[in-house]
C-alpha cells in the first residue's frame, strides 16, 4: 500500500487502490449476508447471473487481485446486487473506479472537418466505446459461466479462499494448542447470520436466532464470520466471551492453533 503525505495537516492519504480494496470488501460482505438470507448458494447465482463462481466468490470475499478493471468490478457488483433484488445500479455506484480524466480537447491544427467534431461529439465516442467494452466483457462471462457450469458436475473439490489484506477481519488469535483442540463459543444477544469452517470445512452456514449458544472445535483454525457482529458475543478456548465487532456490521474471526514446539 503507498501512502502519501498530505501538505496542510501531514497525515497519510490511502491510496486509491485501497480505497478500491475496503470498499470491495464492504459491498462483499453486504452481498454475502443478502445471498445467506435468501438461502442462496454461489453455485444458484452463477446461474442467475452468468458470472463465473471465482468472480462472485472474489467480490464477497473482498479479493480484489482476482478481479478486472475498476470498471469491469462496478459493472459485475451491480449485476450481483440486481440477482438479489436490490437496485443495482444505486448499490455499485459508491465503488471508485478511478479519477483519470481524458482531454477531449483535439491536439491537431483546426481543419474544416475538425472544426465540426467538436469536444461534444469526443465525449459521445468515449461513452460508446466504454459501452462496447463492457457488452464484449459481459459476453466473455457468460460463456466462461456456461464452462464453469460444466466443469462443477465432474469437479467438487472445494478452492478455499486465499487471505489478502482486502479482506476486512479481526486480528488472528494464536494460542498454543499443545495438541489440544481449538475451541470457539458463540452467544447471540441478537440474530445474526453466521457461518463456521472448522480446518477448512464449513461446519455452518445460516441465521441464528437471539440467546442460541453453540461450541464448535477445530484441530488447526476455526473461522467465524457473522453477518450482525455486535449482536454475537464470542469466547476463545473458554475465555471469557467478547463482542464480535458493531452491530449490523459484517465480522470475521480467526482462531488458529500455534504449532507446538
Amino acid at each position: 500500500m503507498k501512502w502519501q503525505k498530505s501538505k496542510d495537516d501531514n497525515q497519510p492519504i490511502v491510496s486509491a487502490d485501497q480505497l478500491r480494496a475496503e470498499k470491495l470488501a464492504e459491498l462483499g460482505g453486504q452481498l454475502w449476508v443478502k445471498r445467506t438470507e435468501q438461502n442462496l448458494s454461489l453455485d444458484e447465482m452463477v446461474v442467475l447471473t452468468m458470472i463465473p463462481r471465482r468472480l462472485l466468490q472474489a467480490i464477497e470475499e473482498g479479493n480484489l487481485d482476482d478481479l478486472p478493471e475498476p470498471i469491469y468490478i462496478r459493472g459485475l457488483i451491480r449485476q450481483f446486487a440486481d440477482a438479489l433484488g436490490l437496485d443495482g445500479a444505486e448499490f455499485a455506484k459508491s465503488f471508485p473506479v478511478g479519477s483519470n480524466r481524458v482531454n477531449l480537447t483535439p491536439g491537431w491544427k483546426p481543419t474544416p472537418f475538425g472544426q465540426l467534431l467538436r469536444p461534444f461529439h469526443l465525449y459521445v465516442l468515449y461513452i460508446a466505446l466504454i459501452v462496447c467494452s463492457v457488452s464484449g466483457l459481459s459476453q466473455l462471462l457468460n460463456n466462461a459461466a456456461i464452462e464453469a457450469n460444466n466443469s462443477q458436475s465432474t469437479e467438487k473439490a472445494q478452492i478455499k479462499p486465499k487471505q489478502t489484506p482486502t479482506v476486512q477481519i479481526q486480528p488472528v488469535s494464536n494460542i498454543s494448542s499443545n495438541g489440544q483442540a481449538v475451541q470457539i463459543g458463540v452467544t447471540l444477544k441478537e440474530k445474526s447470520w453466521i457461518r463456521v469452517v472448522a480446518d477448512g470445512k464449513t461446519e455452518f452456514e445460516g441465521e441464528l436466532p437471539e440467546g442460541t449458544q453453540r461450541t464448535w472445535k477445530a484441530q488447526d483454525q476455526l473461522t467465524v464470520k457473522a453477518g450482525n457482529a455486535g449482536g454475537v458475543l464470542v469466547s476463545v478456548n473458554k475465555e471469557e466471551a467478547k463482542p464480535m465487532g458493531d452491530s449490523g456490521k459484517v465480522k470475521e474471526v480467526i482462531v488458529a492453533a500455534k504449532a507446538g514446539t
